[in-house]
């Protein structure tokens, strides 16, 4: 089991998301002595008779002042059992984007339904965005049980609403535990006040997930970031006659002699060769930043990808995929963008929005186009070729980034759905 996860929060407003964020850092001491004593200080101007923890993570004077969360706050910490990088997301409507940026790297969702309200709409749309994500695990802590009196009855509503929400979403392996960020109730202990739930803790099940994926049952990939040509030798003399090609490894495992296939080309070679900044190794696996050597002069440049020789992608221009939509602009039918991919970055062209994601029935509805915070199907058509797969085979080849490229702002997160081949026509489409 890896000894690091990646985890976010999420739920509606005032649903106790920096609290919890809080609790976890109080009770597992990682939080040092000086910003503790603000907090207490801070709490206690307030009229507040204990620590108001929600001020560890609620660091922009914005969010200080109007006590809520608005962009992504980043913390990280540690058990003796793992260590976790914690992305702490809003609640507002309006930062659903900022939902989605920390949710597209998570191993777990933690999101937090209020005892006294239940499922809202921003639960829904939460629960959306870690299904069309991917997330591995999804944590449903009903939290503020201590103001429904610890009442087993009123978690069990709220347990059945939310099942059938995830159900209706297809996510598996869900868990729901009884929580009171305020007090401490099953963060870190289990609670006495819950004698009716025998669960794990919050915590107890946060060191237990497992982390990822395991490299060793993944296709390899590794989009080409940088080309390490024999030039470099006017820097440094033992570069002399070296090519390597340079990336991050998106999935997967390599070893020296390992048969590859280079993308788009489809030029096959050996690796005869991995280096990282640390030495030579025989063997790289996913998330290693490494050089590779190969065993043929092929033409290569970034935005290309090596691939295992057995089960690589085909090369794309047509790709039918979902999108959150991130900008204030709305995306219409014909909008020309560009789509960046692994390290490509190809022009393409919206040829048509399929369909909005009603978050009341979570069905498609017909749409003219997407604004803020919608989620949406489209076909996108693309003036150059991707070797991308979908995004239920592999969370970093299937997914996409929108650009604006006139300003360079992002407009979208696109997961992809379905690749068609070049060789096919409009007509051969099949959704």
């Amino acid at each position: 089991m890896s000894t690091l996860l990646r985890l976010a929060t999420a739920g509606s407003v005032d649903d106790g998301k920096s609290t919890l964020v809080g609790r976890l850092l109080h009770d597992t001491k990682s939080i040092l002595a000086d910003q503790l004593d603000a907090v207490e200080r801070v709490s206690r101007e307030r009229g507040l008779e204990t620590a108001d923890l929600a001020l560890l993570t609620d660091g922009l004077r914005a969010e200080r002042e109007q006590g809520i969360t608005i962009d992504v706050a980043y913390r990280y910490f540690a058990t003796p059992k793992r260590s976790f990088v914690l992305a702490d997301c809003p609640g507002h409507v309006q930062y659903t984007r900022n939902t989605v940026t920390g949710s597209s790297t998570a191993d777990v969702i933690v999101l937090l339904v209020d005892a006294r309200h239940g499922v809202v709409e921003q639960t829904r749309r939460h629960l959306a965005v870690a299904s069309l994500l991917r997330v591995p695990h999804v944590i449903i802590a009903v939290n503020k049980i201590d103001l429904v009196g610890f009442a087993e009855d009123a978690f069990r509503s709220v347990e059945t609403q939310v099942r059938k929400v995830i159900d209706e979403l297809g996510i598996p392996g869900v868990t729901v535990i009884p929580v009171s960020a305020l007090n401490g109730d099953n963060i870190a202990e289990n609670s006495a006040e819950t004698p009716w739930y025998s669960g794990p803790n919050l915590l107890e099940l946060l060191e237990t997930l497992p982390a990822g994926e395991d490299p060793e049952g993944q296709p390899f990939r590794l989009p080409v970031q940088y080309v390490l040509r024999p030039q470099a030798a006017a820097v440094d003399p033992k570069f002399v006659e070296y090519r390597g090609y340079a990336g991050q490894i998106a999935s997967g495992v390599v070893s020296v002699g390992d048969q590859i296939s280079v993308l788009p080309s489809g030029r096959t070679a050996t690796i005869t060769g991995i280096d990282t900044a640390d030495g030579e190794l025989t063997e790289a696996f996913a998330g290693q930043s490494v050089s590779v050597r190969l065993s043929d002069d092929i033409d290569l440049s970034r935005g290309d990808l090596i691939a295992g020789a057995e089960g690589a992608p085909i090369p794309t221009r047509e790709v039918e995929a979902l999108v959150c939509w991130l900008h204030d602009r709305p995306l219409r039918p014909g909008d020309k963008v560009l789509l960046k991919h692994t390290t490509r970055t190809v022009r393409a062209i919206v040829r048509e929005l399929d369909s909005r994601l009603d978050l009341d029935t979570l069905t498609g509805v017909p749409a003219q186009q997407l604004d803020l915070n919608d989620i949406g199907r489209v076909q996108l058509r693309l003036a150059d070729e991707i070797s991308a797969e979908t995004y239920a085979e592999s969370r970093q080849t299937g997914s996409f980034l929108l650009i604006d490229a006139q300003t360079g702002h992002t407009l979208a997160a696109g997961m992809i759905r379905n690749t068609v081949p070049e060789d096919l026509s409009a007509t051969d489409w099949v959704i």
